[in-house]
């Protein structure tokens, strides 16, 4: 290992983990736990308050103090990093706190308005600190909307389906809707179809976004899925991801934490520190 490597090992980055008997929750304490220059001090949860880690069912061997008050967690463990994987509101709520307490957080949470991104982003920039939102950390999912944006320069006409378990909580996706302002920044504004269509049933051709239908399918036993389908003249192409394991998504917080630290403002989307 090299000197920088040795230095990264010797002075780790210190994470808490927010929302961690989640199914993402667990993959990301596993993360911090295994990774070699992260060092996990402590999980904020609503219960098992002053409990270990190692004394919660699943988390056999991985010992962190848990609590219900993230400030109290923030003033008693200082950590550099937050990782906030709960709901909206509380991943909302907490992306506030950890500016305030000089903690950089890296969120996974969709269902910001673009008002809270720009005043979180203003708050970031005051306290001169990284802050990253992910509404997707796969990275074939930041890849699928990167490759969306360069064929709409090309194809005007698009509509987004995108596929998830029947537990989430917000539609459409933050990954649809981030995909849809990526097309929408090099699209003019289109209402696509007849242009005397009719709905015979409410909400058939979906939310509409500048123009992008989105289409919100919630079903058991999906996890993440996105198709992006353009129409050409004799054409057609269709970009899709999927995400069959929440494993999927832990190269983009491992890259989150670590370029997180390196920033002095918000960013919103993986697309942005993605090479």
């Amino acid at each position: 290992m090299d000197k920088k490597g040795r230095e990264r090992v010797n002075n780790p980055i210190k994470v808490a983990v927010a929302g961690p008997r989640g199914r993402m929750g667990r993959e990301a304490v596993a993360l911090v736990h295994h990774a070699e220059n992260f060092q996990l001090v402590a999980v904020i949860d609503r219960i098992h308050d002053g409990k270990d880690l190692a004394e919660v069912d699943g988390f056999n061997g991985i010992h962190a103090p848990v609590y219900t008050d993230i400030e109290r967690c923030f003033q008693e463990t200082k950590p550099d990093v937050l990782v906030d994987l709960t709901t909206p509101e509380t991943g909302k709520r907490h992306t506030e706190i950890a500016l305030r307490y000089g903690v950089r957080p890296v969120v996974g949470t969709t269902g910001f308005s673009q008002e809270e991104i720009e005043q979180l982003t203003k708050l970031a920039e005051e306290k001169e600190m990284g802050a990253i939102i992910a509404p997707n950390f796969a990275v074939g999912a930041i890849l699928m909307m990167k490759f969306a944006q360069m064929a709409a320069k090309y194809f005007t006409d698009v509509e987004i389906i995108e596929l998830h378990h029947d537990q989430k909580l917000d539609a459409p996706s933050g990954t649809a809707v981030k995909t849809a302002q990526l097309i929408s920044a090099v699209r003019p504004t289109k209402k696509q179809g007849h242009p005397d269509e009719k709905e015979t049933l409410k909400g058939a051709r979906g939310a509409s976004y500048d123009g992008i239908p989105i289409h919100s399918v919630r079903l058991p036993g999906l996890i993440a899925h996105q198709e992006v389908i353009f129409g050409g003249n004799g054409q057609s192409l269709t970009i899709r991801h999927d995400s069959f394991h929440r494993g999927s998504f832990m190269s983009g917080v491992k890259l989150s934490i670590e370029t997180v630290m390196k920033l002095q403002t918000l960013v919103y989307g993986l697309e942005h520190i993605i090479e």
